[in-house]
């Protein structure tokens, strides 16, 4: 398949046959471009050591072959220190996985279906923490996928056995309100697992959709500040398909989040996604003045209508495989060397880690977005950096402002403008637009 310069990447995802309205993949993979196995071998020292600066050149170029992008997407995201051994990172993994399978023992504690193969999808307890106990609600009906949800009302007047008690669900009453808040979120996280990527194989599989539930909910139960929110599934999903060890796929997601976690925190007042929706509307208005005032008329100032886009990073515009290689393209261009410092404990870095620190202070180890920021001195500015996910909006919203302009006259026109975007974004070309889109902004925001 490598030696095809034209080889299409759909088939390391295969889509269900009956599925025949899913986009095709723009990602080819291109010899020469792509970074193939065997140029990533080749990035590392005999020890272990990884030339990112290499790397980040040549996945800007081409993406990353289907077969190692997992293994990059970890370096990508901040998992593993560029200039760590071979031996440093294996002790590293088995140290993290062995924290992962203590977070999933202490949830499987609270709640036995964690780690069994099997999910919810109906709510299992009340806001007041009283366990519901209608047998009718935790019925097994769908053993092909091992989610646990309500049946057909065929026996409304009893129990039959068939019960909390029989399939491992049940729970006692709750009096902790951090732990009735996880209970009452794993139903949710399991209506969206049977709704993530369902066009794919890989999901009719039943051990990966309790694979994608069990990370969710042992990610919930940590993260007490956000806990679990609609989209983190999106998220979530390629981690799975792409990582075969759980705990190695739990890691890599808890890193994104890491970067994506503002997004879905909420307060009674403000959904957490607001904030990038307000930069969003102020490069606009810098960038395209006609088209925010036009927007500000429709009554969309407040960005709303692409409020997904930033929610998900784009996975509803781009085809399932064509989402990854723009992923992986925009951590390519934001990368900064510091991400493993930053993310690691206090108690895990090391004198060790102060050396690699100092080692990766070349500019050619930044992404090529950070370098222009670095250039500007966004980056040591009191507020952090905008992310390159608002101005590869920004470039679609310039590429269809002629369009906006002319037939939007409603909210509604807007969102159908936007929506034909689906499926025929090009992810490299869309990178390009946002850095340009980028260079530009920093320039104009700087003129009084």
């Amino acid at each position: 398949m490598w030696r095809d310069p034209g080889a299409p990447a759909d088939s390391f995802y295969e889509v269900r046959p009956e599925c025949t309205d899913v986009p095709k993949s723009r990602f080819r993979i291109k010899a020469g471009k792509t970074l193939s196995a065997r140029k990533w071998l080749a990035a590392f020292s005999p020890e272990g050591h990884l030339d990112i600066g290499k790397t980040l050149s040549r996945i800007h170029r081409g993406g990353i072959h289907p077969s190692i992008r997992g293994e990059v997407w970890e370096f990508l995201l901040g998992c593993y220190d560029p200039k760590s051994t071979y031996e440093e990172r294996d002790e590293l993994r088995e140290r993290r996985r062995s924290q992962y399978d203590t977070w999933k023992e202490e949830c499987r504690q609270l709640f036995p279906l964690v780690g069994s193969g099997k999910f919810i999808t109906a709510p299992v307890i009340t806001e007041d923490g009283v366990p519901i106990q209608d047998p009718l609600v935790l019925l097994e009906t769908n053993t092909d996928d091992g989610a646990i949800a309500p049946p057909q009302d065929n026996n409304p007047g009893g129990s039959n056995g068939t019960g909390p008690s029989s399939n491992g669900a049940n729970v006692e009453k709750v009096t902790d309100k951090r732990v009735i808040q996880w209970l009452l979120t794993l139903h949710q996280i399991g209506l969206d697992v049977i709704r993530t990527d369902r066009t794919l194989v890989f999901y009719e599989k039943k051990e990966n959709l309790s694979k994608l539930w069990d990370i969710l909910a042992v990610y919930a139960r940590i993260d007490t500040d956000v806990g679990y929110c609609q989209g983190m599934s999106d998220l979530c999903s390629p981690m799975i398909i792409l990582l075969n060890d759980e705990a190695d796929a739990f890691w890599c997601f808890e890193r994104l989040m890491r970067r994506l976690r503002g997004n879905f925190r909420c307060t009674d007042s403000s959904v957490g996604v607001e904030a990038q929706l307000t930069n969003l509307a102020s490069i606009t208005q810098v960038i395209d003045p006609k088209l925010h005032q036009h927007l500000e008329h429709l009554g969309g100032g407040d960005y709303l209508f692409a409020f997904r886009m930033l929610m998900v990073l784009f996975r509803r515009e781009f085809s399932f495989c064509d989402s990854l290689y723009l992923w992986e393209m925009m951590w390519a261009l934001e990368y900064d060397p510091e991400l493993f410092f930053i993310y690691e404990d206090a108690d895990e870095t090391s004198e060790k880690s102060e050396e690699s620190k100092l080692r990766l202070k070349s500019i050619r180890h930044y992404g090529k977005f950070e370098r222009e920021n670095m250039k500007n001195g966004s980056k040591n500015a009191e507020e952090a950096p905008l992310p390159i996910s608002i101005f590869l909006v920004a470039s679609v919203l310039k590429e269809k402002s002629a369009t906006l302009l002319q037939q939007a006259r409603g909210l509604d026109d807007v969102v159908k403008i936007l929506n034909d975007v689906n499926g025929n974004l090009d992810a490299k070309k869309a990178c390009i637009s946002a850095l340009k889109l980028h260079k530009k902004y920093l320039k104009k925001a700087k003129k009084p």
